[in-house]
């Protein structure tokens, strides 16, 4: 089955006014050429990267990815599409990012499956479709062509299904799959307050999406909880005890050098807090979440405690970094910090070179009162072979 006519690709896209970054690797590139063969491409495609090498996608991403080609991968290179098709100028709403990852056909046989992952991101919905190729069916160039065609497919159908609502001719382009071969689609479309949320439109919102704002004096635990493990939670428990009050969790959907968080993985992980309360923002830096949350008592690691003053998530400006201690220092009501096991011993908090204005107000708890030998880390390793069983 051929691809879609790409002067009727372009123009049903163009009629839903998509403003489309595209990132493939490790396959589905073709999708790139077709849709830019056409005058009046450029009307719909702002950019268009192939980050081929593993380095070159971890350095898009900000960081190491547990697997190359994933769904949780794709989705992010769809979000960094989408937040550069923002930054291109194309209005929130406007704004689409697609990312293809793919493990396909080498000249050596591959001894796990044949697969790909297409993940489409706009202000309305995160979506990834996954599909498992019959291995050794096909060859490379065929697997090519079946991923750039479930690329194309998905765009149009995320994208161009406003334009057939409309009226428009949206041109059908469904992979050619053989056997028991299916693709699956995974999609998530958020309440309004999280759309806002990644928008910019709102810096804070309960994660149930309830109306409410935090008040003042909080104990703030904030993290990326990915996942949420039994340390996490003895960390909340012992500080509760220390500050004499409930805890709130933090997750912000921003990260100084990573893509915002998808609306897929922002579910995934609020899931995780049923009966407790958590708090979605946007503060990618400390001096924001004190913005947030005035007069709190926050609740961190050593590694989140170092980081306070470390240049480069100031720009890499020490003066900055200086200016935010000071800023961190005289807003918050405290900061309960643990240690951590590190290469075979135990980190405290306690020895490490800081500000003096952070020791100052700053609780260390001792080895004595807590250690937990878990780290996010592995277990998203462990949940990652886990998968691939």
């Amino acid at each position: 089955m051929n691809l879609p006519e790409p002067t009727a690709l372009i123009e049903s896209l163009a009629r839903a006014r998509a403003r489309v970054v595209i990132v493939s690797t490790g396959g589905g590139s073709a999708a790139i050429s077709h849709l830019l063969s056409t005058p009046g491409a450029s009307t719909v495609v702002l950019e268009a990267l192939v980050p081929y090498a593993r380095e070159a996608v971890e350095q898009l991403l900000g960081g190491p990815q547990e697997s190359s080609c994933s769904s949780r991968t794709t989705r992010r290179l769809a979000m960094k599409a989408w937040q550069r098709a923002c930054g291109l100028g194309a209005p929130a709403e406007q704004a689409v990012g697609v990312a293809v990852t793919a493990s396909l056909r080498t000249r050596e046989p591959k001894r796990g499956p044949h697969r790909l992952f297409v993940a489409v991101q706009t202000l309305e919905e995160t979506s990834v479709a996954s599909l498992v190729l019959e291995k050794e069916s096909r060859s490379r160039a065929e697997e090519e062509h079946v991923a750039a065609t479930l690329v194309l497919a998905r765009l149009l159908e995320t994208v161009g299904g406003a334009d057939a609502a409309a009226g428009g001719r949206t041109p059908a382009c469904p992979p050619p799959l053989l056997g028991a071969e299916r693709v699956e689609v995974e999609r998530c479309s958020p309440s309004s307050s999280r759309r806002q949320l990644l928008s910019g439109g709102a810096v804070v919102v309960a994660a149930d999406g309830s109306p409410g704002q935090p008040v003042p004096g909080r104990l703030i635990f904030p993290g990326s909880f990915d996942p949420l493990h039994d340390g996490h939670l003895l960390m909340a428990r012992v500080a509760e005890e220390i500050a004499e009050q409930e805890i709130d969790y933090e997750l912000s959907i921003t990260n100084v050098d990573k893509p915002p968080l998808d609306f897929i993985e922002m579910q995934l992980r609020s899931a995780q807090f049923a009966g407790r309360r958590l708090w979605l923002t946007r503060a990618a830096t400390f001096v924001e979440k004190a913005d947030i949350f005035p007069e709190g008592t926050f609740v961190m690691g050593a590694d989140t405690y170092l980081r306070l003053a470390e240049p480069k998530y100031y720009g890499g400006s020490a003066e900055a970094a200086q200016r935010a201690v000071r800023e961190i220092a005289a807003r918050v009501r405290g900061l309960i910090v643990f240690g951590r096991v590190r290469d075979g011993g135990f980190l405290d908090a306690s020895q490490l070179d800081v500000p003096q204005s952070l020791r100052d107000v700053s609780y260390f708890v001792s080895q004595r009162e807590f250690r937990m030998d878990l780290s996010s880390t592995e277990l998203r390793r462990r949940r990652l072979e886990q998968a691939m069983e």
